[in-house]
């Protein structure tokens, strides 16, 4: 007996210590998880962020649209409404349906709460909240941690930060934030969140005038939004939602009748009724009847894709598509927004299957004025993919002026003569080792000529003869300058245009011939604000410094080049870029052709604007060789030019001080041309140094030692390097190498005992003289 008590006594004792330890276990990480609480007064901001859209606007305060919020790479439609704008009957429905206690609890359902101990005491998977609030704190609070694994410690996350947000805030505030932020499903390109997308993609109405049956569907969808694609389970469902809310006298006997009378019909589906409300066949014959627009603009959309993605780089994700949004004021000129968009729906004479890209920027400061990725076909939207800014192609014969130029600014001039003659040069990896360059469809005058005549006719032959001369690397030096640096790798088949780029960037490029000589990137943003006023960046405050190029005299005699390329010859007489001319204005440019033909360019300036047109198949592949890019891209971005000028005083270049003007050598060739010169007095504008091809190549030599104080216990042998053993008299002198040794490892070096000549091969008297003076120390002497 006495045994027995004490063992009670033992068992109670150890039961009190296990709940005293129990406790203290509990406390510890009680106090530890409020440690890493977030702080729930966060809620409104955090859900205002959600909501949160980032307004952008036109250079003249237009507006262009907004970037909707996203989560992760996922764009998602959230429009944040208030309670007074949502009906009653969805807020009804959502509380009979989802937490019939909501107004009676502090956060933590009782029923819920023993429900969910009585899972972790199983080891079942711990459930999403089991109150609205849970939710709430679950979809904002905890987003990312709900993103991650689930553990028992989140769920008691979660009930902590729902019992303090009923403290701090209203039940209708709460209501209000949950149904803002609830997820309603997919809704194409973006996903659906709160309830204002919800109304707006299965029933393009709003909140405000969702009836009863509606507010009923949507609400069986909180759980699970796949629901709606199976009409079938739905409906029964909707009956228990109707029955639950009579029984909590939300509605009346009779309006849950008429409800299930309502012959509902959600976005996609075909559903036909029986006069009793039951479904006699549903058919889901749209999936994508749902859908919303990612983007809400209508305005310029690949300009908004460039634009949203340099916030981005700038800012980061939080601040575009949180905290309350921005404000953006781009760079974007509607008026040449428009001449750029009608100058693509007007190109009719397109290779088949091709698209283009085109763009217009303002030459002095770099602020890119319009832009068009795609071809436009009425007013069908464009592919999202932006030609103009993203797409990296071949440039062709647009990069002659930049080579042209850079030679002028090494010393020569216009008047510089090479031969018209085949040609060829040693190319590790070419077709038997050469590069052997062609003009364009073979034709060769076999003559010497002007550099400005062989712009003008864009020979392949003279143009690699020049970039020989000045140098690869000096050419290379100032495509880096201009943004448009060479492939890794690339030859001289860089001075006919085997780089790629973009549109936006080649236009960039060419800016420098109209504005003195200075390269600015292209830029979209002239101020971005928060929604508060808060001044995040102002072009006018914090200017970027130009990069000078060339001085003002070398830029004019490129621009008089390639004023030339249009000007100097008519289309009979071999013009290729003739019909960029439009009214009275200075026209400068050049054509493109790649390789195949993959890729048609033009690339021009006039005083005012720089612009670029880029022309091919959107996946690469050729096009029909009877396509010249002097008939295809030319009349566009004359097209383009002719409505962005519309209505202003024509102008000139701005010719600078230095510049003298000739007779064009050859006029039998070119003639009545006058070409630019540099006066002798500025002949230090021609500033460019020329740059050594490659690096003098290392010399690598084996290590050799000098004698320096005799170690006694060391000796210095030759060691034959293919083999890492003494050296024989088969060892080619240029294979020995010395090494010093201690002695007692000399015979880990014995070479092998019986060497033999290789066949043909006799003794080298150097490398056996060698070997006889070291024989003697191949066996060491005894201490």
């Amino acid at each position: 007996m006495i045994f027995v008590l004490r063992f009670l006594k033992f068992l109670t004792s150890l039961l009190i210590a296990a709940l005293v330890a129990g406790a203290g276990v509990a406390a510890t990480y009680a106090s530890k998880w409020a440690r890493e609480l977030p702080d729930y007064r966060q809620l409104d901001s955090l859900t205002r962020s959600l909501g949160a859209e980032t307004r952008v606007f036109a250079r003249d305060n237009t507006s262009l649209g907004s970037l909707i919020p996203k989560i992760g790479e996922q764009a998602i439609s959230r429009t944040l409404v208030t309670l007074d704008e949502i009906s009653p009957f969805m807020v009804a429905a959502l509380i009979s349906n989802e937490d019939r206690r909501f107004f009676e609890h502090y956060g933590l359902d009782p029923y819920g709460l023993a429900r969910q101990f009585q899972r972790l005491a199983r080891g079942d998977e711990v459930q999403g909240g089991s109150t609205l609030t849970n939710q709430l704190v679950k979809n904002t609070l905890l987003l990312e941690e709900y993103n991650q694994a689930r553990t028992p410690d989140r769920k008691l996350k979660e009930w902590m930060l729902s019992v303090q947000v009923e403290r701090s805030f209203t039940k209708e505030e709460i209501l209000q934030n949950y149904l803002n932020t609830i997820y309603w499903g997919d809704g194409g390109p973006v996903e659906l969140y709160g309830i204002y997308a919800a109304s707006q993609a299965y029933f393009r109405t709003t909140p405000k005038r969702l009836s009863l049956a509606q507010s009923v569907y949507l609400t069986i969808l909180v759980p699970s939004a796949g629901r709606y694609f199976n009409y079938a389970e739905v409906r029964p469902l909707m009956k228990v939602v109707l029955a639950r809310m009579v029984e909590d006298q939300w509605i009346t006997q009779a309006q849950a009748d008429a409800a299930w009378q309502e012959k509902l019909q959600p976005r996609g589906w075909q559903v036909v009724y029986a006069g009793n409300g039951d479904v006699k066949t549903a058919k889901l014959v749209d999936r994508t009847a749902k859908e919303l627009k990612a983007v809400t603009t209508t305005r310029a959309p690949h300009f908004m894709g460039q634009v949203e993605g340099e916030l981005v780089r700038r800012f980061g994700r939080e601040k575009v598509y949180g905290s309350g949004g921005l404000r953006v004021y781009t760079t974007l000129d509607p008026k040449l927004q428009n001449a750029v968009e009608t100058a693509s729906r007007e190109a009719t004479g397109l290779p088949p299957g091709a698209t283009l890209g085109a763009t217009i920027l303002d030459p002095y400061s770099g602020e890119v004025l319009g832009m068009i990725g795609q071809k436009l076909v009425g007013n069908a939207p464009p592919d999202e993919w932006n030609n103009a800014a993203q797409g990296q192609r071949q440039i062709g014969s647009t990069i002659k002026p930049l080579l042209y130029t850079t030679a002028l600014s090494t010393g020569l001039t216009q008047d510089h003569r090479e031969d018209d003659k085949p040609v060829s040069y040693p190319c590790i990896g070419c077709k038997d080792g050469v590069y052997e360059p062609k003009n364009f469809e073979g034709a060769t005058t076999y003559r010497s000529m002007t550099i400005r005549e062989a712009l003008d006719r864009s020979l392949n032959l003279v143009t690699v003869r020049l970039a020989d001369r000045i140098g690869l690397q000096t050419f290379f030096g100032k495509l880096r300058d201009v943004g448009v640096p060479p492939n890794d790798g690339t030859g001289l088949a860089a001075a006919l245009g085997a780089v790629e780029t973009t549109p936006v960037k080649m236009a960039a490029a060419y800016a420098p011939f109209v504005n003195g000589g200075l390269y600015r990137a292209p830029r979209y943003l002239t101020r971005v604000t928060t929604a508060r006023g808060e001044v995040l960046y102002d072009a006018g405050t914090t200017p970027v410094k130009p990069k000078r190029v060339w001085t003002p005299q070398v830029a004019y005699l490129g621009l008089n080049m390639i004023q030339g390329v249009v000007n100097d010859l008519t289309e009979r007489q071999g013009g290729l870029a003739t019909k960029a001319k439009f009214g009275d204005w200075p026209v400068a440019g050049k054509t493109g052709t790649s390789n195949g033909p993959k890729d048609f360019w033009f690339v021009g300036t006039t005083p005012l604007y720089t612009g670029a047109v880029w022309v091919g198949k959107q996946k690469g592949g050729e096009m029909p060789t009877y396509f010249y890019s002097g008939y295809v891209n030319a009349p566009i971005w004359r097209r383009m030019m002719e409505i962005a000028h519309a209505g202003k005083t024509v102008t000139q270049f701005n010719e600078p001080p230095g510049i003298l003007t000739a007779d064009a050598p050859d006029p039998g060739y070119l003639p009545g041309v006058k070409i630019a010169l540099l006066d002798p007095d500025y002949r230090d504008a021609a500033d460019t140094q020329i740059q050594p091809d490659a690096p003098v190549p290392t010399v690598y030599r084996e290590t050799t030692f000098a004698p320096g104080s005799v170690d006694p216990r060391t000796a210095m042998i030759d060691i034959d390097r293919t083999t890492g053993r003494l050296a024989t008299e088969f060892t080619p002198p240029a294979n020995i190498v010395q090494r010093r040794v201690y002695i007692e490892e000399l015979p880990g070096y014995a070479p092998d005992p019986t060497p033999a000549p290789l066949r043909d091969e006799k003794p080298d008297p150097a490398a056996l003289k060698a070997v006889k003076g070291q024989s003697s120390t191949l066996t060491p002497t005894a201490p």
